[in-house]
């Protein structure tokens, strides 16, 4: 069964869930060709994020869940006013989506995110209230747009209520199987997995700091790291 699968039946248990999956790319055109390429199908667009100068293609990824697509916006201003989220203004990020796209951050959603921070052993950044048409949601971004653990840790996010919008997606056969992490001390990130309650949702190994996407499509298994 897939991580993502387990996730359902603990949800009633921690309340938390994958939300979606954030891969960042040099810029859309670069990362529809190369999801094109590795998955098969065409990214639909989604939309803009005004107060990051970001935008993004979307699709759903199986079990209420969704994969964003995300770049910086070459038409939105230039400074945003903020460090944009998912260390997209960092230059060594910037370097490493020139190559190709790349995993960048992994989103939980749950329905208390305060007192999911009130009780997190570690700093998850400020809560921002953000909104786009009929969809609002709250998410924690760091000020300095750093990630933390370097992406192995994830953002958090509460809808408000209404349909999730994984809903309103394409679905196009794409299924988010499991989210890999790797870490030189994996007990280390193990205990804060469990300690946000959010164990069963990543599976740890020893290694070298990644974070890894598995996907499967109709004919295949692809990872994106």
């Amino acid at each position: 069964m897939s991580v993502v699968g387990e996730s359902i039946q603990h949800e009633q248990q921690v309340n938390n869930k994958i939300d979606h999956i954030a891969i960042g790319a040099d810029s859309l055109k670069q990362g529809v060709a190369a999801l094109r390429t590795a998955l098969g199908v065409e990214v639909p667009r989604g939309g803009k994020h005004p107060a990051m100068s970001t935008h993004n293609c979307v699709m759903q990824a199986g079990n209420d869940s969704f994969l964003e697509l995300i770049s910086i916006d070459p038409k939105a201003p230039a400074d945003p006013g903020r460090a944009r989220w998912f260390t997209l203004d960092s230059p060594a990020t910037q370097r490493r989506l020139k190559i190709r796209p790349r995993a960048l951050c992994w989103v939980v959603g749950t329905d208390d995110l305060d007192a999911l921070i009130a009780t997190s052993p570690v700093d998850l950044g400020e809560v921002l209230s953000l909104s786009r048409g009929e969809l609002s949601w709250r998410l924690t971004v760091p000020a300095d747009g750093h990630l933390p653990m370097g992406g192995l840790l994830p953002a958090f996010i509460e809808w408000s209520p209404g349909p999730h919008p994984s809903a309103a997606q394409q679905d196009l056969g794409i299924r988010l199987d499991s989210i890999q992490l790797s870490h030189p001390e994996p007990d280390t990130l193990n205990t804060l997995l469990t300690a946000l309650r959010i164990d069963h949702l990543a599976t740890v190994s020893e290694g070298e700091a990644r974070l890894s996407f598995v996907l499967t499509t109709p004919d295949e298994t692809v990872v994106i790291d």
